[in-house]
């Protein structure tokens, strides 16, 4: 058994998301010790460390809540990876338009000659969207 303080120890997940997990039902009610602090089993720890893995990897509680239903169910593949599927394409687009961001904060940085006194063209360029080559 597990007190919450330990949970948090070996999942590295704080004790008050590990109460707001419970709030939310992603977490199961703990058990209560004489002292009413909670205490957790084995299978309270591998579900917190499921949690804290999917949510490092990005993906919501809303489909971490899914996942955990399916996996309550039986594992149902299909819809496990339809979830990791659209995530992944989520991150793509996010590194396409941060590699977007980054080609045009990179050329925009060019347009400055830092010349001491002189009017800064990376100050002018961001205060003038006309100058981008395109929209971000």
């Amino acid at each position: 058994m597990y007190s919450i303080g330990a949970l948090s120890e070996r999942t590295g997940v704080k004790v008050p998301t590990i109460r707001y997990y419970e709030g939310i039902g992603l977490m199961p009610e703990a058990g209560r010790s004489g002292g009413n602090q909670r205490r957790y089993d084995g299978r309270g720890l591998e579900r917190l460390q499921f949690i804290a893995h999917a949510r490092g990897l990005g993906l919501s509680l809303e489909a971490i809540r899914h996942l955990l239903e399916l996996s309550d169910k039986g594992r149902d593949c299909a819809d496990a990876h339809q979830i990791a599927a659209r995530h992944l394409g989520d991150i793509r687009a996010r590194i396409a338009r941060l590699q977007r961001l980054e080609a045009e904060l990179a050329r925009l940085s060019e347009v400055c000659d830092h010349a001491p006194g002189a009017p800064c063209g990376l100050i002018d360029a961001l205060g003038d969207h006309r100058q981008c080559l395109g929209d971000h």
